[in-house]
């Protein structure tokens, strides 16, 4: 085909490209009359190659033109439709969007993946739901994303491109400059890679540690001749657990064992909650007492170093939990398993004397000492504050109070030390007062809490060098980092009675007032529910210390009566309750006029308690615009599980969680949801 002039010419840098031979035929005539005016002979010659050059060039460029033309066009065509059938045939899945995410055009990859035709002009976002209108590019940059159809894995990568250009040349349509642009869609297949990144993952080596928590005294429990019977049952038991899913284990110590295995069989074990815990109790060949086991397990480490380092924190935060559980370490958090059962009380006291005396230590080398429990002080923080308070005053240091004033739920015993000119009248401190006083010398002592975003005043943990935390709750994945001296023991059943045993081995000559020993005495009581909840025989011991002391029980108990308005509140709290899953008693309570919410709130579950079928209670309080949550149970349910779901913690009876930004319905919603959850997992 012969394209007319008019229609086809050459253009761009093809023109001058081409004119060379018209551009050589002018040169050649120029030269042509030169030559003749230098030799008439020499010229002729000359004229007669200049016109035959000339003949050349007219049948080159006037008769060969419109067929070179015709050969560009259809080369341009055919190598169009090359391209068109490259990219129509492009082995990964291409496809154009409109600005909206409508499908414009797709390769033949993409429609045999979608199971569409070119004539399929709807939102991507109809077929791949993950791509919807929000996660189109809004700037050159791309995006990429994961996705899963027909069992096997993607990933989108979206890019914008800009079409300014095109729409300018163009008299068809009139685009607007801020919908002159296209998306393009690349679907990439990553099932195999996929497959190789969880096979090599599944591969990955992890270390464990279990510990005995009991082992002396079930063996002290057990007949002599039945000791080393229960003891191979142990091993064998182990043993079995951790060969039925690949790993091996090896016994460092009597009590104290190392395994490894497989992540992929961790899964397998963590999806079961390590039945290994409930199955080691069913050992019983006479043993009074029932076995348990601490596991720590260490995951996903950069290194086999740090993977074993983790499984030694975790196995440190499940016996510092009270044991009977598994704790799993991974660089992404930490979970938590079992812990279901009653922590074992510790009959011997020779922790007690060692965390004594070196608390000792400590006071006596520094020149102050600041005393500080957690947020919204209860009885339990000011009791034990003052114990620690009356020990530095004993070896002649300065000891400060940090507390807020606030606190009205122990207004009564903080008016005792005002009123009374035998204590300083700096005693008691507030923040201010702390940051003027804490420096190198001083010794900052944190009493009823391990949490340091939980404490009085955070702040303070990072201003100091020697920090000693005395506490009865349950470690958690947040600890105080920089302690010096850390005496955590779950199984006690406050922080009152445990400062009540360290004052009888810290020194001969410690000596409480009446009314120091009715503080503590005061912690005990609300703790242990007037000695019904978590009392063990070192609590009976320390009420008799106490009492010796010059506690007044009497004098307790009416400082601790309620007001009617706090009684009524209790009352209605209870009146209200709803009983959910048969079993969990949920109830708001009414805080308006209240001067303790939260110690009513607490109340009022402990009462819920005495309820015929209920086997945990959780009361709830708007309070300092948060909600509080007061969770109780007797034996049958670990509540300190529950509330560590919901950010909080504590005992397996006792314990609590703060909820922000949420109003009382919203936060009965979300610990319905919790105890469902946990309940369709077997956790409780």
């Amino acid at each position: 085909m012969i394209m007319p002039k008019s229609k086809a010419k050459y253009s761009g840098r093809l023109r001058p490209y081409l004119a060379w031979p018209v551009i050589t035929a002018v040169l050649f005539i120029i030269l042509s009359f030169i030559i003749c005016f230098m030799d008439i002979k020499a010229g002729i010659v000359a004229s007669i190659f200049t016109l035959c050059y000339l003949a050349v060039v007219i049948v080159l460029v006037f008769v060969y033109k419109p067929k070179v033309m015709t050969d560009l066009v259809s080369f341009a065509a055919q190598y169009g439709q090359v391209q068109k059938q490259m990219l129509d045939e492009f082995s990964i899945p291409y496809g154009v969007l409109d600005i909206d995410g409508k499908i414009i055009w797709m390769n033949q990859h993409m429609r045999m993946m979608l199971e569409k035709s070119n004539r399929y002009h709807k939102s991507i976002t109809n077929l791949i739901p993950e791509i919807t209108p929000d996660k189109l590019p809004q700037s050159r940059e791309p995006v990429s994303f994961e996705f899963r159809m027909n069992d096997r894995d993607y990933r989108a990568e979206l890019k914008r491109i800009c079409i300014d250009e095109w729409s300018a040349s163009t008299d068809l349509m009139s685009i607007p400059a801020e919908q002159s642009y296209l998306h393009t869609l690349y679907i990439f297949d990553n099932t195999e890679l996929k497959k190789a990144l969880r096979a090599n993952e599944e591969q990955r080596l992890v270390v464990g540690l279990i510990y005995i928590d009991n082992y002396d005294e079930v063996l002290d429990s057990t007949d002599d001749v039945r000791r080393s019977l229960l003891l191979a049952l142990v091993d064998r038991k182990i043993d079995k657990f951790i060969s039925n899913h690949h790993g091996l284990m090896k016994k460092l110590d009597k009590d104290k064992y190392y395994i490894i295995m497989k992540q992929k069989y961790l899964d397998i074990v963590k999806t079961n909650r390590f039945s290994l815990l409930e199955d080691i109790k069913t050992l019983n060949i006479g043993n009074d007492m029932r076995l348990t086991l601490s596991i720590g397990i260490g995951a996903n480490g950069s290194s086999y170093i740090e993977t074993y380092e983790f499984s030694r924190a975790a196995i440190d935060l499940a016996l510092g939990r009270g044991g009977d559980q598994a704790v799993v370490k991974t660089p992404d958090g930490i979970s938590y398993y079992g812990g279901k059962s009653q922590q074992m009380e510790k009959n011997t006291r020779v922790k007690a004397r060692v965390k004594a005396q070196a608390l000792r230590e400590f006071i006596s080398t520094r020149d102050d000492v600041i005393i500080m429990g957690h947020k919204v002080t209860d009885i339990d923080t000011f009791g034990a504050a003052v114990g620690i308070y009356r020990a530095a005053r004993v070896l002649g240091k300065r000891a400060y109070i940090l507390i807020d004033e606030n606190s009205t739920s122990i207004r009564p015993y903080l008016n005792l030390f005002r009123e009374n000119k035998e204590y300083e009248s700096d005693m008691f401190i507030n923040h201010r007062d702390a940051d003027e006083l804490v420096d190198n010398d001083t010794l900052l002592v944190v009493v009823d809490t391990n949490r340091p975003s939980n404490t009085e005043y955070p702040e303070l943990l990072e201003r100091s060098r020697t920090i000693a935390v005395l506490d009865h709750h349950r470690q958690s994945s947040e600890v105080i980092k920089n302690a010096t001296l850390s005496y955590i023991e779950p199984y006690a059943s406050s922080a009152c009675e445990m400062v009540a045993e360290i004052l009888q081995y810290f020194d001969d000559g410690v000596k409480l007032t009446s009314i120091e020993a009715d503080c503590l005495y005061a912690g005990i009581i609300v703790d242990t529910n007037n000695f019904v909840a978590k009392t063990g025989v070192r609590t009976f011991e320390a009420a008799a210390y106490l009492r010796r002391c010059g506690a007044d029980v009497t004098k307790v108990r009416k400082m601790m009566r309620n007001d009617m308005a706090s009684y009524k509140a209790r009352a209605e709290a209870v009146r209200h309750a709803e009983l959910y899953l048969d079993n969990y008693a949920i109830s708001i309570l009414p805080s308006t006029g209240l001067d303790s919410p939260t110690i009513v709130g607490a109340q009022a579950a402990n009462e819920l308690l005495n309820i015929t079928g209920v086997k945990a209670s959780f009361i709830l309080t708007s309070y300092n615009n948060q909600i509080y949550i007061s969770a109780r149970s007797i034996d049958e349910v670990n509540v300190q599980i529950i509330m560590e779901r919901m950010g909080g913690g504590g005992h397996m009876n006792i314990a609590g969680a703060q909820l922000k930004d949420v109003t009382p319905q919203q936060a009965v919603d979300k610990l319905k949801e919790t105890l469902q959850t946990m309940k369709d997992e077997g956790a409780i």
